[in-house]
């Protein structure tokens, strides 16, 4: 499952868990990753974020949509879609991506989880065990879940 997929299960909003809620298969980049990957992968798996790993396979930094948002002011420049491509395929993931990822773990408490989100104002935490990433909770998990307990 990946960021956008929801589990469909009904869980007690005081009790429940990151690991209830997150997306346990994120798709990731590597550090040395084009820039342009990244736009590709947003685009096509419809997410926001994309947790960035090391060689080791521990979680070297986020990339997210707004550290995308550069490329739509070349487009707005009227530079156009094959400058703004050329330019994406030239940056490595490394030179954009957000090193001090605040993350989470599978038996935090979501309410926990939603509470460091808020304060700050971050869009998701990559879910990690020991050094292994194992999950994503976003935004979208936390709204799917208020909205599925609603009905």
């Amino acid at each position: 499952m990946v960021e956008g997929e929801r589990q469909q299960r009904s869980v007690d909003l005081a009790t429940a868990k990151v690991s209830d809620v997150m997306s346990p298969t994120p798709k990731t980049l590597g550090r040395n990753d084009q820039l342009s990957v990244a736009d590709d992968l947003m685009k096509s798996e419809r997410i926001r974020h994309l947790p960035v790993l090391d060689e080791r396979g521990g979680v070297a930094g986020i990339v997210t949509q707004r550290d995308l948002f550069h490329s739509a002011l070349v487009r707005a420049l009227g530079y156009g879609t094959a400058v703004r491509d050329k330019m994406l395929g030239s940056i490595l993931v490394k030179e954009v991506m957000t090193e001090d990822v605040i993350t989470t773990t599978p038996d935090t408490l979501l309410t926990e989880a939603a509470t460091t989100m808020a304060e700050h104002t971050i869009g998701c935490l990559p879910v990690v065990s020991g050094d292994a990433l194992v999950g994503i909770l976003t935004e979208a998990d936390l709204v799917a879940l208020v909205a599925s307990s609603a009905t």
